[in-house]
């Protein structure tokens, strides 16, 4: 007897049947966002190594790397200038006029300083004497300071500032600032004629230095950027120009010493957004309450005030507002930042760096989407420089 095979055994069974599925990975004893995290950390790690390694290289450049910041600002500036003048010079002519016509403003901005403050200086000295006697009187009427504590306390305070330093050191300190600040200038002005002269020339020998497959884009990142800082200068000159001579008025009709040479300061602090502005008001307040007293300080104040407030409600939408358009805050944090890292000129740098940073950022993140996506995420910044 045969036995018949089962429905189990035959030929085509093992066709049929399923192989078993794998078992599901056990979990490691390490949890993944720790593993992600700790992927970051290293990441993030390096970066700020680089970051750092690459201030300290900065920062010992720095006679060579300010200066030539420096005169990208003063190119962004003065490009559209030199491109008119091209209409009928030559090129290395238009640079040249451009640069002489710089020196031209710059100069007669400081001989107005230096006139004024030559010529009112006695009068500022007999002012400021007036000016001491009269916070005397008011220190002894309202805190009842005697003249003999007022005394105490002026002297304390000379002598501090003489034990501070030596007189030598900071000679030799002042003399070495006085030297590199000569040799930045001219660094500066040679650089900024070339940045205009042949700057297409010296920009695409840097696109060079990228790979084949992402020269396209740091060619439009870098256009980009020149826009959004040539937008930013201009703007800011502007808004400067607006604030010195509204200050100078002001004073003027105040009858404060040195106007002139108040007005050239506000318009130079003002290339510092927000602490320029507070910086260059206390200045002219300070003057006014040594030369005129404690009324004409507080009308100075008010002159001050109402410009500022002209500038942040009026200009500052008006100009900025299309230029930079950053957060208030992001430029608060970035000039502390910038003063923190490398001072004055860090905090003179700090909002046009935020700037270009975000152009190229935006316009990176919009490159190579198809037409319908990038007229609706194409940044302002190209608008800008298609525009320019």
């Amino acid at each position: 007897m045969v036995d018949s095979p089962g429905p189990d055994s035959s030929p085509d069974a093992h066709l049929d049947a399923k192989p078993d599925s794998p078992a599901p990975p056990r979990p490691g004893p390490i949890p993944p966002v720790v593993k992600d995290a700790s992927e970051w950390a290293w990441r993030l790690i390096g970066i700020a190594v680089a970051a750092y390694g690459l201030s300290l290289l900065l920062r010992e450049l720095s006679e060579v790397v300010v200066p030539i910041l420096v005169s990208l600002l003063l190119t962004a500036m003065l490009f559209p200038l030199t491109q008119r003048l091209r209409r009928r010079f030559k090129p290395g002519a238009s640079a040249g006029l451009t640069v002489l016509l710089l020196l031209v403003v710059v100069g007669g901005l400081l001989a107005v300083v230096t006139t004024t403050v030559s010529g009112g200086m006695g009068d500022l000295t007999a002012s400021a004497a007036q000016g001491i006697e009269q916070i005397r009187d008011w220190l002894r009427t309202t805190f009842k300071v005697s003249d003999t504590q007022f005394t105490e306390y002026v002297d304390k305070f000379v002598a501090s500032v003489r034990e501070s330093g030596q007189l030598g050191t900071s000679a030799s300190r002042a003399g070495m600032t006085a030297a590199h600040f000569i040799a930045g200038f001219f660094i500066t002005m040679f650089a900024t004629f070339f940045f205009l002269f042949e700057g297409r020339r010296i920009w695409s020998w840097v696109v060079r230095l990228f790979p084949r497959n992402a020269r396209e884009r740091a060619d439009g990142a870098g256009a980009v950027a020149f826009a959004k800082l040539g937008g930013y200068v201009r703007a800011t000159v502007q808004v400067a120009a607006v604030d010195a001579v509204g200050i100078t008025i002001g004073a003027l009709i105040l009858r404060v010493p040195f106007a002139l040479a108040i007005g050239v300061i506000v318009f130079l602090f003002s290339f510092i957004p927000i602490v320029g502005a507070l910086l260059s008001g206390a200045v002219a307040v300070l003057l006014a309450l040594v030369a005129n007293g404690p009324v004409s300080a507080l009308v100075m104040l008010a002159v001050v005030i109402a410009v500022q407030q002209v500038e942040s409600h009026v200009l500052q939408p008006f100009l900025m507002g299309r230029s930079v358009n950053i957060h208030p805050l992001a430029i608060i944090l970035g000039i502390a930042a910038g003063s923190t890292l490398a001072g004055i000129v860090g905090a003179l740098m700090a909002v046009p760096t935020i700037a270009v940073v975000n152009a190229v950022v935006s316009y990176l993140a919009a490159y190579g989407t198809t037409e319908a996506e990038a007229q609706e995420a194409e940044p302002l910044a190209v608008a800008e420089a298609e525009q320019a």
